[in-house]
């Protein structure tokens, strides 16, 4: 079925802790892309405390999302590109400022990409799969 989102370990410089004070509470969406194509990785996570996690992934126009399902709930939110995807039986188109939401343990995959696709992924609580 394909591998899991999240390759660790993250980028040390957004890596955080669990203990608030040690946590990054703002971002640069610039920054963050620039820190995942450092890392060679189509995702990089950038924030883990135990209730939730979060990270930037990408797929690069005619790719392949070659992730699998999760053992947590997620959110995506789609930054710029387009797309389709599946969520169990469903589908639908996917562009900016597009919403999904994925139960844990739900088959889900990008598809048709026609635009490279950026996307913003909640994990709640914090991803283990």
């Amino acid at each position: 079925m394909g591998r899991s989102l999240s390759p660790r370990p993250a980028v040390a410089c957004f890596a955080a802790t669990a203990e608030i004070n040690s946590v990054d509470h703002f971002y640069k969406l610039d920054q963050l892309l620039k820190g995942r194509e450092a890392s060679g990785r189509s995702y990089l996570e950038f924030l883990r405390v135990p209730a939730m996690s979060a990270g930037v992934y990408t797929l690069a126009k005619g790719g392949i999302d070659q992730q699998k399902p999760h053992s947590e709930d997620e959110v995506y939110y789609v930054i710029q590109g387009r797309a389709r995807m599946h969520v169990g039986s469903e589908h639908s188109e996917v562009a900016a400022g597009s919403v999904i939401f994925v139960e844990a343990h739900a088959d889900h995959r990008f598809y048709d990409i026609e635009e490279e696709l950026v996307i913003l992924v909640l994990f709640a609580p914090a991803e283990q799969s």
